[in-house]
């Protein structure tokens, strides 16, 4: 069962990633704050990248089509959740949208862009509570290991269509220069002041 540790730990660097977008945007409308469009860019990429292309197609066609098979009851929490997967690319959309609106609008599109964000986070927080409080413990209780083998190798292997065998470090690569470009206290990159 180490893909749970493994679809935990993905969670935590989304969650990470996604408090230091609200962070930093909520910066921008608390303080002024100057955007700083290449990381605020380098984070939407990362929250598309990592779970839309990479995490939540390796749930379904692994975790959630043998749970599926193994504990039939779950069947309309399971379709729920890969149309909360659906949605959840489309957020994404929503947010690349509204930052180029803003980068090219100005501060009169920040308002849009700052509703994007704040909706994206909330919305993939109570999809990720519902993933780990009632999916895994019912993966636990219903799967065999030989289905754990498979689901294992798939989340262990970190193969990606997109990006080949290697994908695990490259998005860990892209996390590293996330937490290099964000300012403190959500990474390590330079300070800025206000505009």
């Amino acid at each position: 069962m180490q893909s749970i540790r493994i679809i935990q730990e993905e969670h935590r660097s989304l969650a990470a990633v996604l408090n230091a977008l609200l962070f930093l945007v909520h910066e921008i409308r608390d303080r002024g704050a100057t955007p700083d469009f290449e990381l605020l860019g380098a984070m939407i990429y990362y929250i598309d990248t990592v779970p839309e292309r990479f995490h939540h197609p390796k749930e379904e066609q692994y975790l959630f089509w043998l749970l599926r098979i193994r504990y039939p009851g779950i069947a309309l929490l399971l379709d729920q959740l890969k149309q909360e997967h659906e949605i959840s690319a489309q957020k994404i959309r929503a947010i690349e949208q509204a930052l180029v609106h803003y980068q090219q609008g100005g501060h009169a599109e920040f308002p849009n862009f700052l509703a994007a964000v704040d909706d994206y986070a909330t919305f993939h927080w109570a999809h990720m509570k519902v993933e780990e409080s009632a999916i895994l413990p019912l993966a636990k209780a219903h799967l065999t290991a030989g289905d754990w083998e498979a689901i294992d190798a798939a989340f262990l292997g970190h193969s990606d269509p997109l990006l080949g065998v290697d994908a695990g470090a490259k998005y860990e690569a892209l996390f590293s220069r996330i937490v290099n470009l964000a300012p403190p206290p959500v990474g390590v990159g330079a300070s800025r002041e206000p505009a």
